[in-house]
């Protein structure tokens, strides 16, 4: 026991500094535990918060291991000198952590912004001016991570995702119209393609009825579709049909682009291609 109590009283400060450390450690553990049964319950129940705790995860592990780790280094005795000089050197020591730290701290305050004002949430579909495209996965607090649908990860800062523009298919409404463009040829039945088209919208089963009671009793149709433009080659005709979200779109836009050609292909309805016609004029003979 007195070899103990020595080895104990020798190495005191050394397991003071693992203790904290561990305890530390273990506290981050347990509220990473603690939201994610958190985020798992807001997930099923479609809780809107489930951004809110997300970040919050994030700043309280950052904030407790700041904490914990600061406090330990404090308790060496060799530091303290150090310290000294630092607190000296505070002025030019704030000034070029400021420079430095200019954009992490950037990204934390916008992060936070994102948070309050909710532009986008956890598992929003959004999509930008160039393209990208995805749904949020996380929203840290220095980034924000994009889960395209190759099932990679796009990682954006969260100062810069910021000041983009963005479409957000989630945003206040879920519903989506999708426009189906489609051309037939001058020669084909206009009429007979416009109902085929909303024939073959209609009877598909994510199309939803968007109509007002209002539109109902004046007798609208559940799916519009007019001619929006006499091309070169073809009449282009529009259908406008609305689904519950943006996924369910994609897929109808899908099924729907390959009846409507089944359909137009028994029906006789012709769909044009671009044609050209090449002439060949052969160089002068020699004795010419």
């Amino acid at each position: 026991m007195e070899q103990i109590n020595t080895i104990l009283e020798s190495n005191e400060l050394f397991f003071k500094i693992l203790s904290i450390l561990l305890v530390t450690f273990l506290l981050v553990t347990v509220i990473n535990r603690m939201y994610k049964v958190l985020i798992e319950r807001s997930t099923k129940k479609g809780d809107e918060n489930l951004t809110t705790y997300k970040f919050l995860e994030h700043f309280i592990s950052v904030a407790i291991y700041t904490v914990g780790v600061s406090f330990a280094i404090s308790l060496i005795p060799f530091l303290k000198p150090v310290a000294a000089s630092i607190v000296a050197g505070a002025g030019i020591l704030a000034i070029a952590v400021g420079f430095a730290a200019q954009q992490a701290l950037g990204n934390i305050i916008s992060g936070v912004f994102i948070v309050i004002s909710k532009p986008y949430q956890i598992n929003d579909r959004i999509s930008f001016t160039d393209g990208l495209r995805g749904i949020v996965e996380d929203i840290s607090l220095r980034h924000t991570v994009i889960r395209n649908f190759e099932n990679q990860r796009i990682i954006i800062p969260n100062s810069i995702i910021s000041n983009q523009i963005l479409i957000n298919s989630n945003y206040s409404d879920t519903k989506i119209c999708k426009l189906i463009d489609i051309g037939i040829s001058y020669g084909s039945d206009v009429d007979l393609a416009k109902q085929i088209m909303k024939e073959e919208i209609e009877s598909h089963p994510l199309n939803m009825d968007n109509r007002t009671q209002e539109d109902i009793e004046k007798g609208s149709p559940k799916v519009v579709v007019r001619m929006i433009q006499l091309g070169e080659s073809s009449l282009v005709m529009r259908a406008w049909a609305w689904a519950e979200s943006a996924m369910d779109a994609f897929v109808m836009h899908c099924d729907v682009n390959e009846s409507i050609k089944k359909r137009f292909d028994k029906e006789g309805i012709v769909i044009p291609f671009p044609q050209r016609t090449i002439s060949y004029i052969e160089p002068p003979k020699e004795e010419e």
